[in-house]
């Protein structure tokens, strides 16, 4: 293969550091040796700092700690390891920036709305660098992210940097004796934790709304998966967002304790599972600030005997096995209609097995690896539960490889409603089927489960597919389709899935305080 001199240059870059040069060496077999791929590289390969105030600082303490490929299970990046002291001055740099006579204040929401836009402009023109940071920070195929999570990042900044000029309040009539109007305003600074599976996807979906509203934000990343955040700081800077406006704290969970506990912040809003956000519940009732939370999910789709097949079984095994399972929304239990139950678990299963699995930045990657060991024998363990309830498999069951976090798509069948696979979240490629007879009772059977975030009804049957919508407990129902996301769509739980609405207008308003003015004439 050709060297070029951005090749022979980028290799005496990750020479100088201690970068990673097993994975310069991956890529060239690959084949993905692109400038923005060699960029990509280039930015896991850099020493890391962290961003306040504008500036890239290390930990207060001077520890780092390794991130690795889990593709590879090799060494991906060295980061700081924020805690408690860097959260404080995070914290207080975005006071700082929210003071009402400071420059992001100052903006008229024109203006704010335009660097808003910006962000969502460069994350463009870089998407295929920022694909492949994620590809190697997370697993996930480069196509899945290049065409997925990269243009949906930046067209939540695009949509959302429209409602920073659309905030209004209103008059209200109480006679002619006063003036009384409402007005909005952004609820203060603003903490973010955000979970490991979406890491670019996830951060545009917080501060799109949260700087529309005019917040100021500390973002803490997951640990496994900090490198979209700090590239996307870069970003914003770029774009032209105030120092102090966007600060990244990277960390393990004593940082993310430490923001939800913070005094001075007003607000906190978390992307992750369920018990994390119970406990980021009650950090916040030191000053009472407001949570937002979107939680975990064991979503069911319910496919009935008219339903399109040649639409169902593909629909319903891309709800389950799309980001290898690692969605809050993944369609994870399967309740079909007992007259065509073994076709469709036939036809999903065959689905399951034809999936290509590999490294994310190979070109034939269908599905790439879990996010880390843990979650590897999170997921291993979980099949070998249901094995031992008596669950049958039809479908993968076992680790795939030797190298790498890579788990086969898994389809379980024979399983009941008291085992763990069905009542807990796997969160991984994992699908429990179960047959049905009676309407209401498989009803009653898709929300007997703590958790409310979404739910598929597949059927031709108009009629049948709005009842079922209208009966399901949860924030999403979708209608013989899966996964159909949009920036203007709210997403959010009932019940243990969370509290509040990402997305839409919802979003902002989560990120608003409303004032109630009241003058004598």
């Amino acid at each position: 293969m050709h060297r070029s001199t951005a090749d022979d240059e980028f290799h005496q870059k990750v020479t100088d550091t201690r970068g990673p040069l097993g994975l310069l060496k991956d890529m060239m077999l690959m084949k993905q040796t692109s400038s923005s791929s060699l960029r990509a590289l280039e930015f896991a390969a850099r020493s890391h700092r962290m961003f306040i105030d504008g500036e890239w600082v290390p930990a207060a303490s001077g520890e780092t700690f390794d991130t690795i490929n889990p593709a590879t299970e090799e060494l991906l990046a060295t980061v700081p390891k924020g805690g408690a002291e860097d959260i404080d001055r995070a914290v207080r740099a975005a006071r700082k920036a929210f003071e009402y006579d400071a420059p992001w204040r100052r903006m008229t929401p024109s203006e704010r709305g335009k660097v808003i836009h910006r962000i969502g402009d460069l994350i463009l023109e870089n998407a295929d660098e920022l694909a492949m940071i994620e590809t190697l920070d997370n697993g996930k195929p480069f196509s899945v992210a290049r065409h997925g999570d990269i243009p949906f990042a930046a067209d939540v900044f695009h949509y959302m940097s429209g409602w920073a000029t659309k905030v209004e309040g209103s008059s209200i009539p109480l006679g002619q004796k006063y003036l009384a109007f409402t007005q909005k305003e952004p609820v203060g600074v603003v903490g973010v934790v955000i979970a490991w599976n979406f890491p670019l996807l996830l951060c545009a979906w917080k501060l799109g709304p949260a700087l529309a509203a005019g917040c100021t934000v500390v973002v803490k990343p997951a640990e496994q998966t900090p490198l979209a955040a700090l590239r996307l700081a870069e970003i914003a800077r770029e774009a032209g967002l105030p120092d102090g406006v966007l600060n990244v704290v990277t960390g393990y969970g004593d940082a993310g304790a430490a923001l939800t506990a913070h005094p001075h912040v007003d607000k906190v809003t978390f992307t992750g599972s369920t018990e994390v956000g119970k406990k980021i519940v009650h950090a916040a009732t030191g000053n009472l600030k407001k949570v937002s939370l979107e939680l975990g999910g064991k979503s069911p789709n319910i496919v009935y005997a008219d339903a399109d097949l040649t639409t169902a079984i593909p629909a319903v095994a891309n709800a389950i096995f799309a980001y290898h399972g690692q969605a809050c929304n993944a369609g994870s239990r399967l309740y079909v209609e007992k007259s065509i139950f073994d076709k469709v678990v036939v036809g999903v299963s065959d689905y399951a097995n034809s999936i290509v699995l590999g490294p994310g930045a190979e070109s034939t990657t269908q599905m790439g690896p879990l996010v880390s060991d843990e979650q590897l024998n999170r997921i291993l363990g979980y099949i070998a539960a249901g094995k031992g309830d008596g669950a049958q498999i039809a479908a993968g069951g076992e680790r795939h490889g030797s190298k790498g976090y890579f788990v086969k798509p898994t389809v379980l069948t024979d399983t009941r409603p008291d085992m763990s696979v069905v009542r807990e979240e796997i969160f991984g490629p994992v699908l429990v089927a179960m047959p049905f007879t009676d309407a209401s009772d498989v009803i009653r059977q898709a929300n007997d489960s703590p958790y409310g975030l979404a739910a598929g009804v597949f059927t031709t049957n108009l009629s049948r597919a709005y009842t079922t919508a209208a009966r399901l407990q949860a924030g999403t129902v979708y209608i013989n389709q899966y996964h159909m996301l949009n920036a203007a769509l709210p997403f959010g739980g009932f019940k243990e899935s969370g509290w509040g609405r990402e997305l839409g207008r919802l979003a902002v308003d989560d990120f608003m305080e409303s004032k109630s003015v009241v003058a004598a004439l």
